[in-house]
């Protein structure tokens, strides 16, 4: 009886040391955003499923988006978090974020910003940045990535998208589509991947609205941590059986990112080291094995090519002009709204 003991001691304690130096002792997690969403369904099972082939246990994780799997990182930096760029820069502006994470891998997948109006006369960012002041705009709910787009955008554009002071956020996207094409004052904006056979691209359509390119040399100068938060890509929104409209527009995009905690934010030596394996071993995936399986990103891979540089100026100049004709406006209402000084 105590040989048996004594064996069984010994195999708890070989049994605990085989734990101990495992990768993580306990799952954990990926940060996505809802269950609904891109991230949660199509790329995290995809990305779980590579992990495990590794030896590194991780869960899909339902979140809030960006900003909260920001937060969950920061507090678990063990754990890996799903953002779109352009959050990720919000949030190293606003705290410092940046030193909070780090980049694992970006760039399988693009997200884009769609603005959307039924008023002819705006019909590029210019014109929509300095008609800000006047218009209503629609955003999906609070916490999305859409609205920390769209603070993002705000804070880069202070003269202009900085100014709008009226915004009111609707239950989901279709709702804020729906309520923007409902007036020429009134505006939406949201961040998806462009994929043609959705439903808010549809809806767009059949309400009689366009969609307005975001693209301005501001935004393709925005960097965070020396990588480009924009690209100018043209993006097919329309199926060809739509006849009557352009099938492809062209608009900002923002890549899809993979990031996870800092290795000096981990507990121990022995943690720091498993985490830098993780990274690199995350780093060296082949982009193939990490898309989703199913048709939809070989749709909008097909339908999405970045511009070149030329192609894209056509649509910069044209939103430089209508700064450039508002400006002695904007300059004017800037200055009257100073508080005067005493003479």
């Amino acid at each position: 009886m105590a040989v048996w003991v004594h064996r069984l001691a010994g195999l708890t304690v070989a049994t605990s040391s085989i734990i101990a130096s495992a990768p993580f002792a306990d799952a954990a997690s990926i940060h996505t955003g809802g269950v609904s969403g891109s991230y949660y369904a199509s790329f995290c099972p995809r990305l779980t499923e590579q992990l495990k082939a590794s030896g590194y246990d991780y869960s899909c994780t339902a979140s809030d988006g960006t900003v909260d799997n920001v937060s969950r990182v920061t507090d678990a930096p063990s754990d890996i978090g799903y953002g779109q760029r352009d959050v990720l820069a919000l949030n190293a502006r606003n705290s410092g974020g940046k030193n909070n994470f780090v980049e694992v891998r970006a760039d399988d997948a693009r997200e884009c910003v769609f603005a959307v109006s039924r008023n002819k006369e705006i019909s590029d960012f210019g014109t929509l940045s300095v008609q800000s002041e006047k218009l209503l705009f629609i955003l999906p709910p609070k916490k999305s990535g859409s609205v920390a787009t769209f603070e993002f955008l705000q804070k880069i554009d202070p003269s202009g998208l900085g100014r709008a002071s009226s915004v009111s956020y609707a239950s989901d996207t279709q709702q804020a589509i729906r309520r923007a094409l409902g007036s020429d004052n009134t505006v939406a904006l949201f961040v998806q991947f462009p994929d043609p056979a959705n439903v808010h691209f549809k809806l767009i359509q059949e309400l009689g609205g366009h969609i307005v390119p975001v693209i301005d040399q501001n935004l393709l100068n925005q960097e965070v941590g020396g990588q480009k938060v924009y690209f100018p890509q043209e993006t097919q929104v329309a199926n060809s059986s739509w006849l009557k409209s352009g099938s492809k527009v062209v608009t900002a995009c923002t890549p899809m990112v993979v990031f996870t905690g800092i290795i000096q934010a981990q507990k121990t030596t022995q943690e720091e080291i498993e985490h830098s394996k993780m990274i690199a071993k995350v780093r060296a995936m082949p982009a193939g094995k990490l898309l989703p399986k199913q048709s939809l990103f070989a749709r909008v891979i097909r339908g999405t090519r970045e511009l070149s540089s030329v192609s894209a100026k056509k649509f910069i100049d044209i939103s430089e002009k209508a700064r450039a004709k508002a400006r002695p406006l904007i300059d004017d209402a800037i200055d009257a709204a100073k508080p005067k000084t005493a003479q």
